[in-house]
């Protein structure tokens, strides 16, 4: 007797439920995909516990009849293709046939249904191990899918979901990514019984954006159009200046569908590139119309992933268009950064606790043929390192013994300092030349006196000159809310405001409090929670939260002038635990020996 056997449908159906059903946002992926197909006008999303306990979508569809009822949670069911030609030509979300049998397979499931034309509606429920029970029911026009237990025959997927707060914010994506696509659909999604989003059926795009992310997300966005024999291109960038250091707001649809392309996505940023520095992403809402004939969109049960015969024709077609919108809105690059070599040093302020104050202009000059972008760094200003954050050695203590022969030439290293370019420092030191990277110096000494602050028994809170309110949107308001105790223990005072915004009213000392620092500052805070909050230990926060904040603090410090200001900086940096790396491990010094000077003649 042969080995091989033929897996029975339940299991079969568990097996590939590991690739429709990931996690909680997969299914109301599946199920508000299903709705809109099925020609909804409102869609509502219930969850409870971030979907672990329940996931309900309601819609007014067209319903189902008794027998496609029963019939939908059979794999391989669909009514949208039936023939190999089909797949070249798919105008719907859904067409597989998988999601409602993968769902029930990990799930109990309830279904109600009703056509206009029927006086009864049915009701489905798939049981425990797959038990289907039919029976007439009450129900309106329409379809409404209960999922409860997600994962409770599979305890392995269900322990390794992620808190409420990370799996809700999954969710919200999913939400999102489906309510741009049919702003002309009305939609509803509730978190135990609390609305966490109320959308009407908008007038336009940009309507249903503003709804979704807030009339700050829509005020920075401008108008993109394209229009090509390949590719119709609609929908909005962000200002280069709005551009942020978390991504969040970009997103790409074809055909009405969302989906990810880390090869578009680097045609807008070269669009932007003389415009936005490394490490920021500015917002984009780009809706591509094709042939259906040209994509293929059956690459993965997701359906994010599509192919593109012409994509680099779409590539150029992209690039160009943003880059031309960019030029006719004359927009300038005036925004602060943090760059790794690319452009010339960004500026830095007199002081840790007013750096964020600074506008950074990138100095690289622009094409005038293709757009009036020119600006010049800004030289009106003269930094001050005896004050604020880059303390003199006494700040930090006793000097490290462990500089060997590095620190050893420290002295001769501090008489003569040249800056060059901006970005480096040249010294003579008895081995020959001291190299010092200014941007890592500044990261090393900035990040050292905000762990010493942030390491304190009792952090001192500077509360700001106003309570400050900052968007943050509706997934991002519990994580603020579940790690305010740590964030309290470093010195942060930070509370929901709103649905979709959380008040600050007091930050670490060393912080700057004004507006426009508290808002990154909580920008940068989102960006650690959001990955974990780095185990929630306090420990760990201190030391993520300093480097991101040394980080961004160093991006944002005027450029070095004179001599004295280099001599300064290198006194700071030698009184740094550890002089020759960042935080993060990147080089912050090196020494060219005069043997090699010699070989150079």
């Amino acid at each position: 007797m042969g080995k091989l056997q033929v897996l029975p449908a339940q299991i079969a159906n568990m097996i590939a439920a590991g690739e429709v059903v990931g996690r909680p946002a997969s299914v109301v992926k599946e199920l508000t995909e299903n709705a809109i197909d099925a020609g909804a006008t409102k869609v509502t999303v219930v969850v409870t516990d971030a979907g672990r306990t329940l996931i309900q979508v309601i819609d007014d569809g067209c319903g189902m009849s008794a027998e496609d009822a029963v019939l939908c949670f059979e794999r391989h069911a669909t009514s949208k293709i039936a023939t190999a030609e089909d797949l070249e030509q798919i105008a719907t979300f859904g067409f597989r046939g998988e999601a409602l049998a993968s769902i029930a397979a990990v799930a109990e499931v309830t279904l109600k249904t009703r056509r206009p034309d029927d006086e009864m509606g049915t009701q489905v429920t798939v049981g425990n191990f797959g038990s289907i029970s039919v029976a007439p029911c009450a129900a309106p026009v329409g379809t409404s899918i209960a999922v409860r237990n997600l994962f409770y025959n599979t305890p392995a997927r269900r322990k390794f979901l992620k808190s409420d707060n990370v799996e809700l914010k999954h969710i919200v994506e999913e939400f999102t990514h489906v309510a741009l696509t049919r702003p002309e659909v009305a939609f509803t999604l509730t978190h135990n019984g609390r609305d966490m989003f109320v959308l009407k059926a908008a007038k336009s795009l940009k309507y249903r954006i503003q709804d979704l992310l807030g009339a700050g997300v829509t005020g920075d966005l401008v108008d993109i159009f394209a229009e090509t024999s390949l590719v119709s291109l609609s929908g909005f960038i962000g200002r280069p200046e709005s551009a942020r250091k978390t991504l969040g707001n970009q997103f790409f649809f074809v055909n009405g569908r969302y989906f990810r392309s880390p090869y578009f996505h680097k045609a807008v940023m070269n669009a932007y590139s003389e415009m936005v520095p490394e490490g920021v992403t500015p917002s984009y809402f780009i809706y591509l119309t094709v042939d259906p004939h040209s994509i293929d969109v059956n690459i993965s049960p997701t359906k994010t992933e599509i192919k593109f015969e012409e994509d680099s024709v779409i590539f150029q077609t992209l690039y160009a268009c943003v880059r031309e919108t960019l030029g006719r809105n004359s927009f300038g690059a005036s925004i602060d950064f943090d760059t790794e070599g690319a452009v010339e040093m960004p500026q830095i302020s007199r002081s840790f606790s007013e750096y964020k104050n600074a506008e950074i202009a990138p100095s690289r000059d622009f094409d005038p043929d293709y757009n009036p972008f020119d600006t010049q760094p800004s030289s009106d200003y003269t930094p001050d390192f005896g004050s604020g954050a880059v303390g003199h050695g006494a700040d930090f203590g006793r000097r490290s013994e462990n500089y060997g022969a590095l620190f050893e030439e420290r002295t001769l290293a501090l008489s003569k300092a040249i800056i060059i370019g901006g970005r480096f420092i040249a010294t003579p030191v008895a081995s020959g030349v001291m190299l010092v990277h200014i941007r890592r110096a500044l990261v090393r000494i900035l990040y050292e006196k905000m762990l010493r602050a942030l390491q304190a028994e009792a952090p001192v809170a500077q509360s700001a000159l106003f309570p400050v309110e900052v968007p943050v949107g509706p997934a991002n308001v519990p994580l603020f809310e579940e790690y305010a105790d740590v964030l309290g223990r470093l010195g942060f005072d930070i509370a929901p405001f709103s649905a979709d915004s959380v008040v600050v009213n007091a930050v670490p000392e060393g912080l700057n409090s004004d507006e426009m620092s508290v808002r990154d500052t909580v920008a940068d805070l989102l960006q650690i929670l959001s990955d974990g909050g780095h185990g929630c230990l306090p420990e760990m926060m201190q030391s993520a939260t300093a480097r991101k904040l040394a980080e961004m603090g160093a991006a944002r410090y005027a450029e070095l002038k004179t001599p004295a200001e280099a001599t300064q900086l290198m006194d700071d940096l030698f009184a740094c635990s550890s002089a020759d790396l960042t935080p993060s491990g990147k080089r912050i010094t090196c020494i060219v020996p005069i043997e090699d000077i010699e070989k150079r003649f």
